[in-house]
């Protein structure tokens, strides 16, 4: 096998800690990736990875090696793109990461726009509300909606949105509108899980917190929405999952005096991606898309609050 082939090999299987999960992500048997891996340790004379029945771990030569080969494979990879040029025509696979909602509302927009501008390019999007990790898992550009806490990543910033506690029309007349925190206790509450890893709903830019207690929990935004829609209660959302349903008046805003701060959307992507044709596409069709159609706080939508 190419010494190249068997470095990333090695970055991938020391990366993920496992040689099968490394041959599956750059689609080779396991014996394959087994195999280039003794195959370097003969060469160098020395062995790179401890194994176990269990565990799988760099040794100290190990490290320093994952260390050179990294650097060695980014300086190619980045003279490669150089030498195709930052303006190529984009071609192969695109991998894209998204949260399940915004990538549905907004992300798979950008995708069909580029997949139509550029017959070459293939794109692989996968939606979930878990962060992934870009460079374990091979994932070329990401679309994040918060603070980001990874400052090795560069980020492009598209939009902000907010979280917003709403309620159906219905449910307001029948149960009242609420004026202050404390008066959701005196409400029943539908609770999104990946919104609410806790019953502790936090407020303000001071970090208030209200603890409520849900009648409703639910995995999904858009079942957290279809509940609120019905009546059951009040739920809390980011701004652009409700949007629609707040401008067709179907829900209302509460109690947006007290909203945290507005946080940012951002497409982030490795530094060694800088160069990429792919990568540029996307951000520019990204860029297009949300200029079109900006993703706001809802304080920008001036709609009427139940306040």
């Amino acid at each position: 096998m190419d010494r190249l082939d068997a470095m990333r090999i090695f970055v991938a299987v020391a990366k993920l800690g496992s040689f099968a999960e490394a041959a599956r992500q750059l689609r080779l048997s396991p014996s394959v990736a087994t195999r280039s891996i003794a195959q370097l340790e003969d060469q160098l004379g020395l062995m790179l990875l401890t194994r176990t029945t269990r565990s799988l771990r760099l040794t100290d030569r190990g490290e320093i090696f994952l260390e050179s080969c990294q650097q060695i494979l980014a300086d190619i990879d980045g003279a490669e793109r150089r030498v195709r040029g930052e303006n190529a025509e984009p071609r192969g696979e695109l991998k894209v990461a998204a949260p399940i909602v915004f990538g549905r509302l907004h992300v798979l927009p950008v995708v069909n726009r580029i997949l139509k501008e550029h017959r070459g390019l293939a794109v692989r999007l996968a939606l979930s509300d878990r962060n992934v990790n870009l460079v374990d898992e091979g994932i070329d550009i990401a679309v994040r909606v918060g603070v980001l806490a990874d400052s090795s990543l560069i980020a492009i910033k598209l939009g902000e949105v907010s979280r917003v506690l709403v309620a159906s029309p219905a449910y307001l007349k029948e149960r009242g509108v609420p004026r202050s925190l404390a008066a959701l206790s005196d409400h029943d509450v539908i609770a999104f899980e990946s919104l609410d890893a806790t019953n502790e709903w936090r407020f303000h830019a001071d970090g208030q917190t209200v603890r409520v207690e849900p009648r409703l929990t639910v995995n999904s935004a858009d079942a957290a929405i279809a509940a609120a829609e019905a009546g059951i209660g009040i739920t809390r959302t980011l701004s652009y999952q409700v949007r629609k349903s707040v401008l067709a008046g179907r829900l209302i805003p509460v109690l947006q005096k007290f909203a945290p701060p507005a946080s940012p959307v951002s497409a982030i992507y490795p530094p060694r991606r800088i160069a990429s044709a792919n990568v540029a596409a996307f951000i520019k069709a990204a860029r297009d898309h949300f200029r079109a159609s900006p993703v706001v706080p809802v304080k920008e939508w001036r709609v009427r609050d139940a306040n």
